[in-house]
């Protein structure tokens, strides 16, 4: 196992450096001045130069490459052109309340992506099976922004049942495990979960199929093991691919999630690309973009020790 974990460090390494590095040129690439954010309107010519200067856009693309580098390897992401607060005590707050709404939608997705997937798996062809289906349809088929409007609209604006929009009272952007505040995340963790419970669902629904008809499960019935008994051997045989799946979903949840953060103002990782695309900011947005794609090459890498862990086979493999 230490093996394998090593070898799979080994991947995500040179992965890490390419992802760093279209970062950095995607961003740079971008039509527009970043400094025009903060500049006046008359500044002089060697006013420009000397902001060119200090956020270092006037050397090669290869030397401020290397320099960036350098310094996200020493911990620094640099200073926000907008706000010129660090970018990564900026990153850190926003990548903290996305990962907690992530990880609200992904446990309410798995939760019930699972059992729809399993009804559907144990009733094949069946109302009930039909009825499971169409929801998981409906889940990756919605678009997730319109869906958050309809739910502000329906519980917010008509019910006045929950808050519309921000992470905690008075617009507070920090978020906390209590009642109040849980009143704040419920729309905008629904909201996001609908893909993922579709995701899964029709994924456990294929694999319960195809587990149940193996070999191995007659021979368990004809041994006279009861049907509980055979439901823990398939989900152990699913559980793999399984949280797989929940792993990527929730890095796409968190690098994915800028329209539902705007819709609800969530003080995440998309309300900050939003702002910082918007205002320009190079730094920010390279920041923002590296610690999100770092995460999901980590989850990746954690996914398949866990994997590896669960179905020792794919060790073998």
């Amino acid at each position: 196992m230490i093996l394998f974990i090593l070898k799979r460090i080994g991947y995500a390494a040179p992965v890490a450096l390419g992802v760093s590095l279209v970062c950095f040129l995607l961003v740079h690439l971008a039509p527009g001045d970043p400094l025009s954010a903060i500049l006046p309107v008359d500044a002089t010519a060697e006013m420009q130069a000397q902001m060119r200067s200090a956020y270092g856009f006037d050397k090669p693309l290869p030397v401020q490459y290397g320099l960036w580098l350098w310094k996200i390897l020493h911990g620094d992401l640099g200073t926000s052109i907008a706000t010129g607060r660090p970018v990564l005590s900026e990153v850190g707050r926003a990548v903290g309340n996305s990962l907690i709404l992530a990880s609200m939608a992904t446990l309410i997705g798995f939760t019930f992506g699972t059992f729809f997937g399993f009804v559907a798996g144990y009733a094949r062809d069946s109302w009930l099976d039909r009825v499971a289906s169409a929801i998981a349809v409906f889940g990756v088929s919605v678009p997730h922004y319109w869906l958050g409007i309809v739910l502000v609209i329906i519980f917010s604006a008509t019910l006045g049942w929950l808050p519309p929009t921000g992470a905690g009272p008075q617009g507070s952007g920090n978020w906390f495990p209590d009642l109040e505040h849980l009143r704040y995340i419920l729309l905008p963790a629904i909201t996001m979960s609908v893909i993922p419970m579709g995701v899964i669902s029709r994924t456990v629904r294929a694999l319960v199929g195809d587990i149940l008809h193996q070999d191995f499960v007659q021979a368990l019935r004809a041994k006279g093991l009861s049907e509980f008994g055979v439901f823990r051997h398939v989900v152990k045989n699913a559980a793999p691919t399984a949280i797989a799946i929940m792993g990527l979903q929730l890095g796409y949840l968190l690098g994915g999630s800028i329209l539902i953060e705007t819709v609800f103002a969530w003080p995440g990782t998309g309300f900050l690309l939003n702002a910082a695309i918007f205002q320009r900011d190079l730094p920010l947005l390279q920041g923002t973009i590296l610690v999100l794609a770092m995460f999901f090459v980590t989850l990746n890498l954690l996914v398949d020790v866990v994997q590896t862990a669960l179905d020792p086979r794919i060790e073998r493999a």
